[in-house]
């Protein structure tokens, strides 16, 4: 499957879609899809530049979503489990690495992307090709190491100076910061705006190295899958429309509510359910 390049998306999101192996269940996602199904939901033209084998099922992808698709023989899949200890991950399968040069040269001028790397397979490289607009980064996937029997684990992100100089959001979920929180605030010092997410906790809002903290807003939750996928490319989107991060991410924790209220890619929010939402989370917050 493979887009008819021509004239850029406005929105690119970058990474591998995935099979998500839970019990019996086998459920379709990945940060790079959530990410593009949201921005789509918000009223942007979308890209996905992704890699997935045969056995994905792709008329998950709306007709309008433009897809660049890299081979593979099969699609990156993760095993969940739960242990004494918490959730614990595993990859079973990887697809294709994605590289510059994969990235069509229209898509280059995006008015917006997102990297969202599931298994280190986006190249640190493409954070610098997109020349023409603002570059965020869900880095979740640069900070694990695939382990013995395919156990996924913390590790360091040694790729960072590569990527930073080119970003203007990176964005971590509390869990993936774990071990490395003094690195982490060190790299929120060297961009414009870094968001911690907290699940329904809320989240911590860096801008330009001040941290303030932003309140959830209360959700039902059914399910959280996704929520820090879907609060990055609101907040993204929200950000280049209003140019106010503080707005921003308070329009994204309503985007994350909504989704966790659903299932799956089913419960991504459009526009208006967003934009009612944050009404009252305003009236309720007093701004």
């Amino acid at each position: 499957m493979t887009d008819e390049p021509g004239r850029s998306p406005e929105f690119v999101a970058v990474g591998h879609v995935t099979l998500d192996h839970i019990g019996r269940d086998v459920r379709p996602g990945g940060a790079a899809l959530y990410a593009a199904l949201t921005a789509r939901r918000l009223g942007c033209s979308t890209g996905l530049l992704t890699s997935f084998g045969p056995d994905f099922p792709c008329d998950l992808f709306p007709p309008d979503l433009r897809v660049i698709h890299v081979p593979a023989p099969g699609t990156t899949a993760f095993r969940h489990e739960m242990s004494p200890h918490g959730r614990t991950l595993a990859i079973v399968n990887r697809a294709a690495d994605l590289e510059t040069g994969d990235l069509p040269p229209p898509w280059k001028e995006a008015d917006l992307a997102l990297l969202c790397p599931v298994a280190n397979e986006v190249d640190p490289y493409l954070a610098a090709e997109f020349s023409e607009g603002a570059v965020g980064a869900a880095a979740q996937g640069w900070l694990r190491a695939r382990e013995a029997g395919g156990q996924v684990t913390p590790a360091r992100w040694e790729d960072a100076p590569l990527v930073l100089p080119h970003v203007q959001a990176l964005f971590l979920s509390q869990e993936d910061v774990g071990p490395f929180e003094e690195e982490v605030v060190g790299w929120f010092q060297r961009i414009p705006f870094g968001v911690i997410t907290l699940g329904s906790r809320g989240a911590h809002l860096f801008v330009s190295g001040e941290r303030y903290f932003i309140e959830a807003d209360p959700a039902d939750e059914m399910d959280a899958t996704g929520a820090g996928d879907v609060f990055a490319a609101a907040f993204l989107i929200q950000y280049q429309r209003e140019g106010n991060p503080w707005e921003a991410a308070q329009f994204a924790a309503c985007a994350a509510a909504l989704r966790v209220e659903g299932a799956g890619l089913s419960a991504i929010p459009s526009r208006a359910a967003v934009e009612e939402r944050l009404a009252a989370y305003r009236r309720r917050v007093g701004r």
